[in-house]
């Protein structure tokens, strides 16, 4: 078979296109080398934002397009995706109150705004958000971005692509990519041969490796890689707003309430020069990250309270920016395409939010490629699960523990947040704990993981318990293991 399309990367970029591809008609196939979300769009500080301190930088149209994309994302994936309160208190060092006003007004309107509501100016003195805070901050502003679950965004772009009839492989690493007869000609690990009439190059960090070692370019883009870190520490506040702290050296830092019991804190930004799937948190960045929140926090926050640590590396185009944290976080598309011979379409940068739009704007570069190319549909298709209204998450709780009476409110909500209205496809016939098989812990029953091995390409105990959920936070390392031992024994599993 000859596909249209072949992708290489698993992330959020490389599943957006395919999905979007897939929608229109074209034949696609998708190689990852490791698991979906395996590396830096399942490392993000998990936003979907416009971006405020981009509006500094005059990056108006990221910015516009960015704020736009919020409630799409909303409207598609209600389940993964929600609204947020971002707290930022004003202090000497920031620019003048009435500046950042103004600019959280033109925050407020550049985009569009329908379900999120507008800024406020909060006096912390007498608002709960102020009881975390020290005595010495007494004006806020809180304003409104919102919230995603990143790899189980990308894993569900996956599952909508391979409904619409992509072929996606995970754990398949392409080897080799030429030009051959008009056509792309791949091999991948093992041997096995692919045929394709275009190519995307999706591959996040490795996207310069891509071009370099498997394509054999000469002068591919220049790339800067940025290393994000976080940190995960008990619940530091009760409320469920997030805070965003200034620091000292012009980076930013959130607080940000997460998986209920938790906060997370995040990120750095340091230039990276190492392996990608090396990636990791340094000591320095945890102490970077304990002081940043200390700043601002009564109670301090040390290194012994950290739960776990993430890192991820983003590559982002090298726009000669000399501070990471300043380097665009826009994307660039480069096609490259010799005479008679079939395309490539190399994605560099982006962010998780515009993911969709970039997607889009990838397929406008093929067109020419493929004359009959549908037409661009994704911005109001739900993703899988996500076919409710946008505030409905609670009653559809409501409703699965209803159908299902075995379930208690926490298990109920933790499925729906998950999975939405495919959680009744997954628990199918069940009707009482027995039916759903074993359970390895916090409501992870055999039924669940094998919807995960079967639907959504998981192999691993990592894959499970940190990718497609956050259930590694709660299980303790003797349950993860007694999962690590089940999927080995059931590791004839073909997946989806």
């Amino acid at each position: 078979m000859i596909f249209d399309l072949a992708v290489i990367g698993g992330g959020v970029n490389g599943t957006g296109i395919a999905r979007d591809a897939a929608g229109r008609g074209l034949s696609v196939v998708l190689l990852e080398q490791g698991d979906l979300a395996g590396a830096t769009s399942s490392a993000s500080t998990k936003l979907i934002h416009g971006g405020l301190r981009y509006l500094e930088q005059y990056e108006f149209r990221l910015v516009r397009e960015a704020l736009a994309e919020r409630e799409v994302l909303l409207r598609a994936a209600p389940h993964i995706a929600w609204p947020l309160r971002f707290v930022l208190p004003h202090h000497k060092g920031l620019r003048p109150w009435p500046l950042i006003r103004l600019g959280l007004f033109i925050y407020d309107h550049l985009g569009g705004r329908r379900i999120l509501p507008p800024t406020r100016t909060l006096d912390l003195r007498r608002d709960p958000a102020g009881a975390p805070l020290q005595a010495r901050y007494r004006r806020a502003f809180e304003y409104s971005d919102c919230w995603v679950d990143d790899a189980r965004l990308v894993v569900l772009n996956a599952r909508d692509a391979a409904d619409r009839s992509a072929d996606i492989r995970t754990r398949t690493r392409c080897a080799e990519a030429r030009r051959e007869s008009g056509l792309w000609r791949l091999t991948v690990d093992g041997g096995d041969a692919i045929a394709a009439r275009a190519l995307v190059n999706a591959g996040g960090p490795w996207v310069s490796h891509i071009l370099g070692s498997l394509v054999g370019a000469t002068a591919p883009m220049r790339v800067r890689m940025v290393k994000g870190s976080h940190i995960v520490v008990p619940r530091l506040f009760a409320h469920d707003r997030c805070y965003i702290f200034q620091n000292a050296d012009g980076r930013v830092c959130f607080a940000i309430p997460y998986e209920g019991d938790f906060t997370l804190i995040g990120t750095t930004d340091e230039d990276y020069a190492g392996d990608p799937a090396a990636a990791a948190v340094t000591p320095g960045e945890e102490a970077y990250l304990c002081a940043a929140v200390n700043d601002y926090l009564r109670a301090p926050v040390s290194r012994s309270d950290i739960v776990w640590r993430y890192s991820g590396v983003r590559p982002l185009r090298d726009d000669g920016t000399s501070a990471a944290q300043e380097a665009t976080r826009d994307y660039v598309l480069e096609l490259d395409v010799p005479e008679g011979g079939p395309p490539l379409l190399s994605v560099f940068g982006g962010k998780i939010t515009t993911y969709r739009r970039l997607a889009e704007a990838a397929l406008a570069r093929l067109v020419p490629f493929f004359p009959r190319l549908g037409p661009a549909w994704t911005a109001d298709a739900a993703l899988p699960g996500g076919d409710f209204p946008w505030s409905g998450a609670a009653a559809l709780a409501r409703d699965l523990r209803a159908r299902y009476g075995f379930l208690n409110e926490a298990t109920a909500a933790r499925l729906t947040r998950g999975y939405g209205t495919r959680a009744a496809a997954m628990l199918g016939d069940a009707r009482g704990p027995a039916d759903l098989g074993r359970d390895f812990g916090h409501s992870l029953t055999e039924r669940e993981v094998a919807w995960l091995i079967e639907q959504e390409w998981a192999r691993s105990a990592e894959d499970i318990l940190w990718r497609r959920s956050k259930l590694g936070l709660r299980l303790s390392r003797q349950q993860a293991a007694g999962l690590e031992a089940w999927l080995s024994s059931k590791c004839n599993h073909a997946g989806p």
